[in-house]
C-alpha cells in the first residue's frame, strides 16, 4: 500500500507489539516512525504512527494517560502546530476499565489545539447523520465530540456495518472526502485514505554531497603522477599534512561533481516489482467500485494482489541468497537493512525545556558527551605495576613506515565509511591508494619521528546512537567518534607494532575476550560456562559478580593510560605519538549536516577510533591483580566467579569486590553500579555479597 499511495504519514491500529519485537522490523524506509505498544504484559493493542521525514515530525506527550496513543506535532503556515495522533480504545473492561473516561480527557485536552486524530475507537451503534447512538459510552463519546466542536469524517463501514475506524479534525473543512479502500491485508477492517488539506512545511534534507559515480578517477591519478609533492624533508608535519590535504581538495573540487542526497524521500522497497503495485492498485481500485468486500471480483484481486507481493519479496530473497557467492555486498547490504533502523534524535528535555531544532539538540548532546569525562588529579597519578619484564632493547619505542603497508591499508579502506573532518573520503583514498602512498608514508614518517600528530587528525565529527530508555534524555545515547580517514590509516600501523609486541610478550591477561586476535563473546562464554559447570558438577555453589563501568572509554584518564603504557614497554618515540594524539583532542556533534561547537576531550579513548580499543585493554589489564576468584573481561564487561560455600568463601569474594573498588578509586574508572549484578547458581542459599 506504501508502494501503491505513497502518503506521507500512515496510521497503524492492533499493531501488536511488544518487547521481543524489533524496531527494525516495522521500520519503513523513508518515514518517522512513532510507537507505542499495549503497556500490559498482553497479546494485541498497539499503534503505530508513520511521518514522512521531509516533514520534521517530533513527538508530542499529551498528558492524559490513555494507554494506547501516539502523537507527533507538525509544523504548518503562520508558525502553527498540527498534532497528529492515533490511538486504539480497546473494549477489553478487563485490562483497561476507565478507557472510556480517559479518551474523552484526551479529546478535551486536544479539543482546543489544530489536531487531526485516527484510530480504532469501536463504538458500534453511532449513526453519524442523526449524532444518535444507542449505547451509552457511544453517547457519551459522542456528546463529547460535539461539546468540544471536532468534526468526525468517516461516513462509509470500516467493518461489516459500522463505523469503528474515525478521524478527526478540529476544523470540518480540513478533510474533503475519506476513501474507504477495502480490507487491509488479512484485517477484517477496511483502509482508509484521505488529503489533508494542511500546508506543512516541509524540511530540507537536501544536503550538497559528493556523486562519487561521476568521478573522473583516471584524470584523477593522472594529475597525482605529474604532481610534484614539494614535501620538504624539513617541513614539519603540520605543514607536510596542510600541503597534501590542499592538493587532496582541489581535485575533489576538480574532478568530483556534487549532488543534491534527497535523503528524506520515501524509497521503493527494493523488492518490490510492477507488476505487484498494480496488482494492488487494481483491488483498490475494485473496491471503489462495488464497495462489497465479498464481491467475486474484489476477492480475486485481493487474492491476487497478495500473491503477487509475497512471490516478488520471494523471488528477490531467493535471488539474493542464489548469488551470495558472487554478490555478498547485496546480500548483506539487505540483510543490514531489515536488522536495523534510523533512530530519529528527540526531541531532548532539557531543565524542562523541549529542544527540537538540530542546532540545539546538537549542542546538548555534546554538553552531555563532554560532561562525563573525568577531571584527573594529576597531583597523585599511582605508579602502574610492571607487566613488562624484558631488555631495553625489546621495547616498542620507535616504528618504521613501510610504503607498502601504507598502500594496502588504504587499498583495504572501505569505500561507505564516512570521511572525518578534514572531507578527504575513504572511497578516493582507496581508488588513488598507488597515487597517495608515497606521500602520505613520508608524513606518518615524519609524524613518528618528531612524535607530533596534525591538528586535524585529532578533530572528531561525533554521532550519537540511541541505547534504550526515553529518546527525550541525553544520557541515553552513546557518543561515536568519526576521525580522520588518513588519520586513522596510520592509526592501524600503531595498532599493528602495539598488538604485535603485546602479544610476543603474552602482556594481555588470558581473562581478556574483547579485540583480540582468536578470542570473542564466544569464547568468553564457553570459559564461563566451563568454570560454573564445573562446580556444579562437584556439588559447589557458584556466585557470579557481573561488574560494568560507568562510561568507561569516555573516562579513561590520560595520564594513567601513560603510566601504564610503559608498564607495558611501550616508551620512545611510540610513547611520545601517543602522547601527542591523546593531547589537545577536541569533538563537535553532527546532526542533520547542523554541528555544535567545538569542545575539548578531556579524557577517554575516541569510541570509533582504530588505536581506543587497545589502549582501553591496556588500562584495564591490571584489574586481575590481587583477585582470588576467576575473572572474565569482554573489554570493560567484567564477571568475577567464585565457588561460595560457606562464610569464609563469602569473604573471600567479598575480599575481591574490596579489591576492585580499591582499584577504581586508585585509577579514577568508577563502577555503574547500577548495572553491577549477582547471580547465584546452586542447590543451596550462600551468605550473599555487598
Amino acid at each position: 500500500m506504501v508502494e501503491s499511495f505513497q502518503p506521507h504519514i500512515i496510521a497503524v491500529t492492533e499493531s501488536w507489539g511488544n518487547a521481543e519485537i524489533d524496531d527494525s522490523e516495522l521500520y519503513i524506509t523513508g518515514y518517522t516512525m512513532f510507537r507505542k505498544d499495549r503497556p500490559l504484559d498482553a497479546r494485541g493493542g498497539g499503534v503505530l504512527l508513520f511521518v514522512s521525514e521531509d516533514l520534521g515530525a517530533v513527538e508530542w506527550l499529551p498528558s492524559t494517560k490513555f494507554p494506547e496513543q501516539t502523537w507527533c506535532r507538525l509544523c504548518i503556515n503562520n508558525d502553527m502546530e498540527l498534532l497528529v495522533g492515533v490511538c486504539y480504545n480497546s473494549r477489553n473492561k478487563s485490562l483497561f476499565p476507565n478507557n472510556d473516561e480517559l479518551l474523552q480527557k484526551l479529546i478535551n485536552e486536544v479539543s482546543n489545539k489544530h489536531m487531526l486524530l485516527m484510530g480504532d475507537f469501536n463504538y458500534k451503534g453511532i449513526n453519524w447523520l442523526t449524532s444518535q447512538a444507542s449505547e451509552t459510552t457511544a453517547q457519551q463519546f459522542l456528546d463529547c465530540l460535539e461539546d468540544s466542536f471536532l468534526t468526525q469524517h468517516v461516513t462509509e463501514p470500516t467493518r461489516e456495518d459500522s463505523i469503528l475506524d474515525l478521524v478527526i479534525t478540529d476544523e470540518p473543512d480540513m478533510i474533503d472526502e475519506v476513501k474507504v479502500l477495502g480490507h487491509f491485508s488479512s484485517s477484517d477492517h477496511n483502509a482508509l485514505y484521505w488529503t489533508t488539506n494542511v500546508a506543512v512545511k516541509k524540511v530540507s534534507t537536501n544536503r550538497l554531497i559528493r556523486d562519487f559515480n561521476k568521478a573522473d578517477i583516471a584524470s584523477m591519478k593522472k594529475e597525482l603522477r605529474s604532481l610534484n609533492w614539494n614535501l620538504d624533508p624539513d617541513m614539519s608535519v603540520s605543514e607536510l599534512w596542510d600541503t597534501f590535504k590542499k592538493t587532496m581538495e582541489e581535485l575533489l573540487n576538480k574532478y568530483v561533481p556534487v549532488k543534491k542526497s534527497n535523503t528524506g524521500k520515501h524509497k521503493k522497497a527494493i523488492w518490490m516489482t510492477h507488476k505487484a503495485v498494480k496488482a494492488v492498485r487494481r483491488k483498490h481500485n475494485l473496491f471503489s467500485k462495488y464497495k462489497d468486500t465479498s464481491h467475486p471480483a474484489y476477492i480475486k484481486a485481493s487474492c491476487t494482489a497478495r500473491k503477487e507481493v509475497k512471490r516478488a519479496k520471494r523471488n528477490f530473497e531467493a535471488k539474493l541468497s542464489k548469488n551470495i557467492k558472487k554478490d555478498t555486498k547485496s546480500f548483506y547490504a539487505y540483510v543490514r537493512s531489515r536488522c536495523k533502523t534510523k533512530v530519529k534524535v528527540g526531541p531532548l528535555i532539557e531543565s524542562g525545556i523541549t529542544i527540537t531544532d538540530n542546532k540545539n539538540l546538537a549542542e546538548t548532546l555534546n554538553g552531555y558527551f563532554s560532561s562525563v569525562f573525568t577531571k584527573e588529579d594529576t597531583m597523585n597519578i599511582p605508579e602502574a605495576a610492571k607487566i613488562f619484564n624484558g631488555d631495553e632493547s625489546q621495547t616498542l619505542s620507535n616504528i618504521k613506515v613501510d610504503a607498502d603497508i601504507v598502500r594496502q591499508r588504504l587499498a583495504a579502506l572501505r569505500p561507505d565509511k564516512a570521511p572525518g573532518p578534514d572531507d578527504i573520503p575513504p572511497r578516493i583514498l582507496r581508488e588513488l591508494s598507488e597515487e597517495v602512498s608515497q606521500p602520505l608514508t613520508i608524513i606518518f614518517q615524519k609524524s613518528i619521528d618528531d612524535s607530533v600528530v596534525p591538528e586535524d587528525w585529532k578533530l572528531a565529527n561525533v554521532c550519537q546512537i540511541f541505547k534504550k530508555g526515553l529518546k527525550t534524555q541525553a544520557a541515553n545515547y552513546r557518543p561515536v567518534s568519526l576521525t580522520s580517514q588518513v588519520g586513522k590509516v596510520f592509526e592501524t600501523i600503531i595498532r599493528g607494532a602495539m598488538v604485535d609486541h603485546l602479544e610476543k610478550f603474552h602482556l594481555i591477561n588470558d581473562s581478556q575476550h574483547g579485540f583480540r586476535r582468536g578470542r570473542s563473546c564466544l569464547t568468553n562464554l564457553i570459559e564461563f560456562l566451563d568454570i560454573v559447570t564445573r562446580s556444579v558438577d562437584t556439588g559447589d555453589n557458584v556466585d557470579i559478580v557481573y561488574l560494568d563501568f560507568a562510561k568507561a572509554f569516555d573516562k579513561v584518564p590520560h595520564q594513567r593510560l601513560i603510566s601504564k603504557l610503559e608498564a607495558h614497554g611501550i616508551k620512545g618515540k611510540v610513547l611520545q605519538w601517543i602522547i601527542s594524539w591523546l593531547k589537545d583532542r577536541r569533538q563537535r556533534v553532527c546532526l542533520h549536516g547542523d554541528f555544535s561547537g567545538w569542545r575539548i576531550v578531556w579524557s577517554g579513548v575516541p569510541q570509533g577510533s582504530v588505536l581506543g580499543p587497545v589502549l582501553f585493554l591496556i588500562f584495564i589489564n591490571d584489574l586481575d591483580c590481587g583477585i582470588i576468584s576467576s575473572i572474565l573481561k569482554f573489554a570493560d564487561d567484567t564477571k568475577l566467579i567464585s565457588t561460595v560455600n560457606n562464610r569464609k568463601d563469602s569473604e573471600v569474594l567479598q575480599e575481591d569486590l574490596y579489591t576492585l573498588s580499591n582499584w577504581s578509586d586508585i585509577w579514577q574508572m568508577a563502577f555503574n553500579v547500577d548495572k553491577c549484578k549477582v547471580m547465584h547458581v546452586g542447590r543451596t542459599i550462600t551468605p550473599s555479597t555487598t
